[in-house]
């Protein structure tokens, strides 16, 4: 089967971002299949080129790199240009590249238009992935806050769930969220992966200089509002004030409240409680999780993020980590159910520090958490199990058994 696949943020464990495509695709490729990936240029991937459009395979996965820079960093009418660029480039491959499935691979819902131009011109079978519900990611980042607009982007988001032979989600909130609004359509929900091989090795590199094993909470990803970052700040001024001079807490990001926190830092005198460290790639990020105390994951509190589905989620639980979160969604329940991380209120970071100082002291409480984590990732999100189960609903979708499939000649 030759799959193209349509996603902006391509990266492999040598970038600092999740690498679910990635590891997908290196899945299907062994299994026999073409995999073709149509990305650009993200900031916190590895990937680089030196032409406008170029041609490259990393591990059997052919890429198709649009050397269009995207960034945290740009404001909301530069990243709305980058997405229409991309759009619009890839509207050419959409029409032209050797495919039998096509994936578009959702926010941002631009390229929709790629799966929507395969499905309708040339009869290919459209896979619609979500990995944030858009618009409504956008409306509430305020990249999209004209009415108009709005409306315009909730009817093509529309169109393209009642478009897609198969609608892949990667939460269960997600799916929940969708079936509740359209009905009656073909969904799968297929969670981000926790790459056991990575983050559950314990032959992993040593710690940064000053950092210490148990003695401080991680919190990875974008800094900013949406991300509730102010909570951490907060959280580490009450460590200060209680004298909990050996429990920190580590930021490593990037984002737009970045350089204010780190000032902010700076005059409150936190540096023992609060660091802020800049990207790293996956490879090195391993240890940083594995050792410490806790994973944070402090998103704002609202419908829209009770349906998320972080990459920190699945890279903590696959490095046996307990995890302290804010969402009161799918990730809430399954936390309780597994009992391997603790969910408090996004608002209170009195309760946060409550909860890391609790978990520093009991430590039979943490071991079992640990084991929890641990055995969560093993049973429910290895990501050759995940991999195989998008394949399958792809197959299903495609009209064929899976022999018929595997055994296509791919021209």
């Amino acid at each position: 089967m030759r799959i193209l696949y349509f996603y902006q943020y391509f990266s492999t464990p040598r970038g600092s971002w999740g690498t679910r495509v990635y590891d997908f695709a290196k899945e299907w490729v062994e299994a026999g299949h073409k995999v073709t990936v149509v990305t650009s240029i993200y900031s916190k991937s590895d990937l680089k080129a030196t032409k406008f459009i170029e041609r490259q395979n990393i591990e059997g996965i052919d890429l198709i790199v649009l050397n269009i820079g995207i960034d945290n960093r740009q404001n909301p009418l530069k990243r709305i240009w980058t997405f229409l660029q991309y759009s619009f480039m890839s509207a050419y491959y959409a029409l032209r590249e050797p495919a039998d499935v096509v994936i578009s691979s959702s926010g941002p819902i631009t390229v929709g238009v790629s799966g929507l131009l395969a499905r309708y011109f040339r009869r290919r079978k459209f896979v619609f992935e979500v990995r944030d519900l858009w618009p409504d990611t956008a409306i509430v980042m305020g990249f999209i806050k004209k009415k108009w607009m709005q409306k315009l982007m909730y009817a093509f988001e529309g169109f393209c769930y009642r478009s897609a032979h198969l609608i892949v989600t990667l939460s269960p909130g997600m799916r929940e969220n969708i079936l509740k609004r359209y009905g009656k359509l073909n969904i799968e929900s297929v969670t981000n992966a926790a790459n056991l091989e990575l983050f559950g090795n314990p032959n992993q590199k040593q710690l940064p200089t000053g950092v210490e094993r148990g003695n401080y909470a991680i919190y990875t990803g974008n800094i900013g509002k949406v991300n509730n970052s102010e909570l951490l700040f907060k959280t580490a001024c009450i460590l200060r004030d209680r004298g909990e001079d050996n429990l920190k807490i580590i930021m490593i990001g990037d984002g737009q409240q970045k350089e204010e926190l780190i000032k902010k830092v700076e005059q409150e005198n936190l540096g023992n409680w609060l660091q802020i460290r800049n990207l790293i790639s996956k490879e090195d990020l391993v240890p940083m999780v594995q050792q410490s105390l806790a994973s944070l994951i402090p998103l704002a509190s609202t419908p829209l993020l009770d349906t998320s589905s972080p990459n920190k989620l699945f890279e903590s639980l696959a490095a046996g980590v307990p995890v302290v979160q804010t969402t009161n969604g799918w990730i809430r329940d399954f936390l309780v159910e597994y009992n391997c991380g603790i969910t408090i209120d996004s608002t209170q970071p009195e309760q946060l520090a409550d909860e890391l100082i609790k978990l520093k002291s009991d430590t039979d409480t943490w071991k079992e958490m640990s084991r929890n984590a641990s055995k969560a990732a093993h049973t429910l999100f290895d990501k050759t199990n995940l991999a195989n189960k998008m394949l399958e609903a792809i197959e299903s979708a495609y009209g064929k058994n899976a022999d018929d499939v595997r055994n296509k000649v791919i021209r």
